[in-house]
């Protein structure tokens, strides 16, 4: 077997995309990893379900073997961490384990059977282990330190820890689970990420960074007419922007062919991934209304490797603001208003920019995530520009505006404005 086979679950009307109950893969599954642009950071997970230490080791054999690879090796992509297993927690066996005290017993025996495949240091030089990969707040990192995971040689090589965690769910499949408001929610992002400030804390004490390893909307793949359309665009932007300022470094949203809460569907679809439906015609490649949250977040921090951000203080329970900094410079601003428009009248707020100090601009540049209306699946532009095409790639005319700083800036119900100071 070169790549992969895998068996699926039925779909379902609620979920028309299962994911793999059963995948079995060879050498050039992981190998595929070259075709990825150059430097590319990975993580990857191996298996802790089936109990069964031959599989994982052979399955880690095979990764560290892509990744010593010279065309891996030459396009500089690297292997930074293994996760041991996926959500992993209590219950029937073989993914549940009776404690903690089982668990750490168990992983300790995986990572350390797993070091023995570490004997390339061309592949593993930068390998390590991240803990927990938990969904829910089960375990908390504070539980895995104090119960000694840290103290064997393996656990000596966790160098990051990751948490699962969405906005909300829809793994029963209810219809109408979620209002679109809700997640636009702007205290309520806060809120959801409030309780996890004590398990950031304690894991940058280690020294460690916190992630969202797998994070989204609505877990269970989304909720239609929640997950897909543009309002979850500012819900992205607002949930990623907030996570950081709490100190969680980075997070891994999660995909997959024909979820509804993809940033991009990857393939062509030929049944609806909200009903289950048979499309009257194949459904091609295309980007969703999430992926120009993306666009925005990464421009915002903008390629000079030295940007940090601030969330600002808006007093308006819609409107939430993130400044970037260029080393002491203030570079961009970021002004989000997640009162989901739908139909009516259109309100618009301005909101006055106090930004005192020498050296403190005068102008700047205005650009505007314009979306017809928050339930909509398509047809946003930034700066006039789209990314509804064929290939995926901005097609358009930007469109900017440039004014002065003191007249602060207009922005209406679901709208983002990227402010460049000049």
């Amino acid at each position: 077997m070169k790549f992969s086979t895998a068996t699926f679950d039925p779909p379902t009307a609620a979920t028309p995309y299962p994911e793999g109950g059963n995948i079995i893969t060879g050498d050039g599954f992981y190998q595929t990893a070259q075709f990825l642009p150059p430097n590319t950071h990975l993580t990857w997970g191996v298996n802790f379900k089936n109990d069964n230490m031959t599989n994982l080791y052979l399955q880690t054999k095979s990764l560290l073997k892509a990744f010593a690879s010279p065309a891996i090796q030459n396009a500089g992509i690297t292997l930074d961490w293994i996760e041991i297993g996926n959500e992993i927690g209590l219950g029937a066996a073989p993914r549940g384990v009776s404690s903690l005290a089982n668990y750490i017993e168990r992983w300790t025996s995986y990572a350390t059977n797993i070091t023995g495949s570490f004997n390339d240091p061309s592949a593993t030089s930068k390998t390590k282990f991240w803990a927990g990969a938990f969904a829910g707040t089960m375990w908390t990192p504070q539980d895995l330190w104090n119960a000694g995971i840290l103290s064997s040689h393996a656990g000596s090589m966790i160098t990051a820890y990751s948490q699962h965690h969405y906005e909300g769910g829809f793994c029963s499949g209810v219809a109408g689970a979620g209002l679109l408001q809700d997640l636009m929610d702007k205290n309520l992002i806060r809120s959801n990420l409030t309780g996890l400030i004590p398990d950031i804390a304690a894991t940058r004490a280690k020294g460690f960074p916190y992630f969202l390893g797998e994070t989204n909307s609505d877990a269970c793949h989304g909720i239609p007419g929640v997950s897909n359309v543009a309002g979850a665009a500012l819900w992205t932007l607002d949930h990623a922007l907030h996570a950081n300022t709490l100190g969680i470094s980075r997070l891994y949203f999660h995909e997959g062919v024909g979820f509804k809460y993809n940033l991009i569907q990857p393939v062509t679809l030929t049944v609806s991934p909200t009903d289950g439906t048979v499309l009257a015609a194949p459904l091609a490649p295309h980007i969703q209304p999430q992926y120009y949250g993306a666009i925005i977040a990464a421009e915002a921090i903008g390629n000079s490797g030295n940007t940090h951000m601030v969330e600002l203080t808006i007093n308006n329970e819609r409107i939430s603001g993130y400044a970037f900094y260029v080393g002491t410079k203030l570079a961009r601003a970021v002004l989000i208003n997640s009162q989901a428009y739908l139909t009516g009248t259109r309100t618009t707020t301005t909101v006055n920019l106090d930004i005192t100090g020498s050296g403190a601009p005068t102008t700047m540049t205005v650009k505007r995530l314009a979306v017809p209306n928050a339930s909509v699946t398509a047809g946003l532009t930034w700066g006039g520009q789209s990314y509804e095409t064929a290939s995926g790639l901005v097609s358009g005319t930007l469109k900017t505006t440039t004014q002065s700083v003191s007249q602060g800036v207009t922005i209406t119900e679901t709208e983002v404005v990227l402010l460049t100071f000049n």
